[in-house]
């Protein structure tokens, strides 16, 4: 079965970019992929440095090596993602996502930092070899409600998941060596 991870690169479970990553997961499983949440934050700073490789690591590196879709999402730090995204996706070899579709979601405090998606998410999954889809999310905090994120922002979300359906049907499987 196809499947779509999520990775959270925010240190809290409670974040906007999280939430966003919680909307699109829920459309990947309409769509009856099955879904998976990694929360960086979980992880020990040992395993994300890579000193260590406890088995939480080994999971979370094996559950984004075989999905179909990757979706990442950050807060932004200092106009990029970050620091936990970064040295986690330092753990994956070149091409470790050769043929994986991947979805960019950052969000910020102002629409000032809105180009991270283009100048600092995309090269970040390209890097590794994935396939970015055409629409990436970018919210600000005025965009979100007590309850939820407005729906010009949820639409987008669906229109990137859409995207990443289309190109896993499109692309074919990557081949497990």
């Amino acid at each position: 079965m196809t499947s779509a991870v999520a990775i959270s690169g925010s240190p809290s479970r409670e974040s906007k970019s999280r939430r966003l990553l919680a909307h699109a997961l829920a459309r990947c499983a309409e769509a009856d992929l099955t879904t998976t949440m990694i929360d960086l934050c979980d992880l020990s700073a040992d395993d994300l440095l890579g000193r260590t490789r406890s088995s939480a690591l080994v999971e979370a590196l094996n559950a984004v090596g075989t999905a179909r879709v990757v979706i990442v999402g950050t807060p932004v730090y200092r106009a990029s993602y970050s620091g936990m995204l970064k040295v986690f996706f330092d753990l994956f070899p070149m091409d470790a996502l050769d043929g994986r579709i991947a979805i960019p979601i950052a969000t910020g405090g102002g629409p000032a930092h809105q180009l991270v998606i283009d100048h600092a998410l995309r090269p970040l999954l390209a890097s590794v070899g994935a396939q970015v889809v055409a629409t990436g999310i970018y919210a600000t905090d005025a965009q979100f409600g007590a309850d939820r994120p407005q729906d010009i922002v949820t639409e987008r979300v669906d229109r990137a998941v859409a995207e990443a359906l289309a190109l896993a049907d499109l692309i074919a499987q990557p081949s497990k060596s």
